[in-house]
Protein backbone atom coordinates (compact mmCIF):
# COMPACT_ATOMS: atom_id res chain seq x y z
CA UNK A 1 0.00 0.00 0.00
CA UNK A 2 1.37 3.61 -0.86
CA UNK A 3 0.75 6.27 1.67
CA UNK A 4 1.06 10.32 0.33
CA UNK A 5 0.44 13.18 2.30
CA UNK A 6 0.04 16.45 1.49
CA UNK A 7 0.05 19.73 3.67
CA UNK A 8 -2.36 22.43 2.16
CA UNK A 9 -2.31 25.82 4.06
CA UNK A 10 -5.35 27.33 5.12
CA UNK A 11 -7.18 23.91 5.00
CA UNK A 12 -9.71 23.74 8.08
CA UNK A 13 -10.36 19.56 8.16
CA UNK A 14 -7.93 17.33 7.10
CA UNK A 15 -9.42 14.88 4.15
CA UNK A 16 -8.49 11.55 3.07
CA UNK A 17 -8.97 10.13 0.02
CA UNK A 18 -8.70 6.29 -1.21
CA UNK A 19 -7.28 5.26 -4.68
CA UNK A 20 -8.16 1.64 -5.62
CA UNK A 21 -8.73 -0.60 -8.59
CA UNK A 22 -11.77 -2.12 -7.09
CA UNK A 23 -14.35 -2.24 -4.17
CA UNK A 24 -13.70 -4.38 -1.18
CA UNK A 25 -14.54 -5.34 2.42
CA UNK A 26 -11.57 -4.44 3.56
CA UNK A 27 -11.61 -0.58 2.01
CA UNK A 28 -14.93 -0.92 3.27
CA UNK A 29 -13.70 -1.55 6.60
CA UNK A 30 -10.74 0.80 6.15
CA UNK A 31 -13.42 4.02 5.41
CA UNK A 32 -15.19 3.22 8.74
CA UNK A 33 -12.38 2.77 10.85
CA UNK A 34 -11.20 6.59 9.40
CA UNK A 35 -14.51 8.46 9.30
CA UNK A 36 -14.50 7.81 13.35
CA UNK A 37 -11.19 8.76 13.69
CA UNK A 38 -11.11 12.75 13.65
CA UNK A 39 -14.69 13.17 15.75
CA UNK A 40 -14.59 16.56 17.52
CA UNK A 41 -14.69 16.58 20.92
CA UNK A 42 -17.79 18.14 22.77
CA UNK A 43 -17.43 21.64 24.37
CA UNK A 44 -18.63 20.95 28.00
CA UNK A 45 -18.75 23.42 31.24
CA UNK A 46 -18.97 23.62 34.67
CA UNK A 47 -19.40 26.65 36.48
CA UNK A 48 -17.46 29.15 34.65
CA UNK A 49 -14.88 27.01 33.16
CA UNK A 50 -15.18 25.10 29.93
CA UNK A 51 -13.91 21.92 28.85
CA UNK A 52 -13.45 20.22 25.28
CA UNK A 53 -13.51 16.43 26.46
CA UNK A 54 -12.96 13.27 23.61
CA UNK A 55 -16.27 11.64 22.77
CA UNK A 56 -15.17 8.63 24.60
CA UNK A 57 -15.61 9.87 27.71
CA UNK A 58 -18.75 10.39 28.03
CA UNK A 59 -21.32 7.60 29.98
CA UNK A 60 -24.54 9.73 28.53
CA UNK A 61 -25.77 13.08 27.29
CA UNK A 62 -29.79 13.77 28.74
CA UNK A 63 -32.23 16.71 29.10
CA UNK A 64 -32.83 17.88 32.68
CA UNK A 65 -35.24 20.99 33.46
CA UNK A 66 -32.33 23.32 32.48
CA UNK A 67 -31.35 22.06 29.54
CA UNK A 68 -29.18 19.40 28.28
CA UNK A 69 -26.48 17.76 30.68
CA UNK A 70 -23.57 15.36 29.94
CA UNK A 71 -22.64 12.88 32.52
CA UNK A 72 -18.44 10.99 32.56
CA UNK A 73 -17.29 8.81 34.76
CA UNK A 74 -16.12 11.43 37.44
CA UNK A 75 -18.80 14.78 36.72
CA UNK A 76 -21.51 16.07 35.62
CA UNK A 77 -21.04 18.75 33.11
CA UNK A 78 -24.09 21.46 31.27
CA UNK A 79 -23.50 21.17 27.28
CA UNK A 80 -25.04 24.23 25.32
CA UNK A 81 -26.07 22.03 22.19
CA UNK A 82 -29.75 20.17 22.30
CA UNK A 83 -30.03 16.71 21.88
CA UNK A 84 -30.47 16.53 18.54
CA UNK A 85 -27.44 18.80 17.46
CA UNK A 86 -25.51 16.38 19.88
CA UNK A 87 -26.89 12.99 17.70
CA UNK A 88 -25.60 14.85 14.65
CA UNK A 89 -22.22 15.19 15.82
CA UNK A 90 -21.35 12.08 18.18
CA UNK A 91 -19.99 8.71 16.61
CA UNK A 92 -23.33 6.72 15.20
CA UNK A 93 -21.55 3.38 16.08
CA UNK A 94 -20.95 4.20 19.73
CA UNK A 95 -23.91 6.56 20.72
CA UNK A 96 -27.50 5.44 20.68
CA UNK A 97 -30.82 7.26 21.32
CA UNK A 98 -32.59 5.64 24.00
CA UNK A 99 -35.52 8.05 24.36
CA UNK A 100 -36.75 11.66 23.82
CA UNK A 101 -34.17 12.56 26.57
CA UNK A 102 -31.23 10.51 26.03
CA UNK A 103 -28.11 9.80 24.26
CA UNK A 104 -26.21 6.99 25.94
CA UNK A 105 -22.26 5.75 24.94
CA UNK A 106 -22.76 1.76 23.71
CA UNK A 107 -18.97 1.49 24.92
CA UNK A 108 -20.26 2.34 28.49
CA UNK A 109 -22.81 -0.12 29.33
CA UNK A 110 -21.97 -2.96 31.25
CA UNK A 111 -24.92 -4.93 32.25
CA UNK A 112 -28.64 -5.07 30.02
CA UNK A 113 -31.99 -6.11 31.94
CA UNK A 114 -34.58 -6.86 29.25
CA UNK A 115 -37.70 -7.52 31.57
CA UNK A 116 -40.66 -9.54 30.66
CA UNK A 117 -42.63 -6.44 30.11
CA UNK A 118 -40.89 -5.31 27.24
CA UNK A 119 -38.50 -2.65 28.93
CA UNK A 120 -34.81 -2.24 28.35
CA UNK A 121 -32.37 -1.13 31.84
CA UNK A 122 -29.30 -0.60 31.25
CA UNK A 123 -26.15 -0.14 33.70
CA UNK A 124 -23.93 2.20 32.29
CA UNK A 125 -20.34 2.19 33.94
CA UNK A 126 -21.28 -0.46 36.31
CA UNK A 127 -23.07 2.66 38.40
CA UNK A 128 -25.44 4.55 36.45
CA UNK A 129 -28.75 3.22 35.55
CA UNK A 130 -30.84 4.64 32.34
CA UNK A 131 -34.09 3.28 30.79
CA UNK A 132 -35.01 2.70 27.25
CA UNK A 133 -38.24 4.11 26.36
CA UNK A 134 -40.54 1.92 25.17
CA UNK A 135 -40.73 3.38 21.73
CA UNK A 136 -36.88 3.51 21.67
CA UNK A 137 -36.76 -0.48 22.74
CA UNK A 138 -36.98 -1.91 19.01
CA UNK A 139 -34.35 -0.05 17.69
CA UNK A 140 -32.23 -0.93 20.79
CA UNK A 141 -32.50 -4.72 20.36
CA UNK A 142 -31.35 -4.06 17.00
CA UNK A 143 -28.59 -2.00 17.42
CA UNK A 144 -27.29 -4.49 20.27
CA UNK A 145 -28.48 -7.80 17.92
CA UNK A 146 -30.82 -9.09 20.67
CA UNK A 147 -33.44 -10.53 18.44
CA UNK A 148 -35.28 -13.42 18.87
CA UNK A 149 -33.36 -16.84 18.50
CA UNK A 150 -34.51 -19.55 16.61
CA UNK A 151 -34.79 -22.69 18.45
CA UNK A 152 -33.37 -25.92 16.61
Amino acid sequence: MKVKMEIEPGRQEPEIIILAGAESAELDRLVQELSGLALDPIPVWRGDQTRRLPQGDFLRFFADGKGVSAQTAEAVYAVRLRLYELEERLDPRRFVRISNSEIVNLEMVTALDLSLTGTIRMTLNGTVTVYVSRRYVKKIKETLNLGRRERT
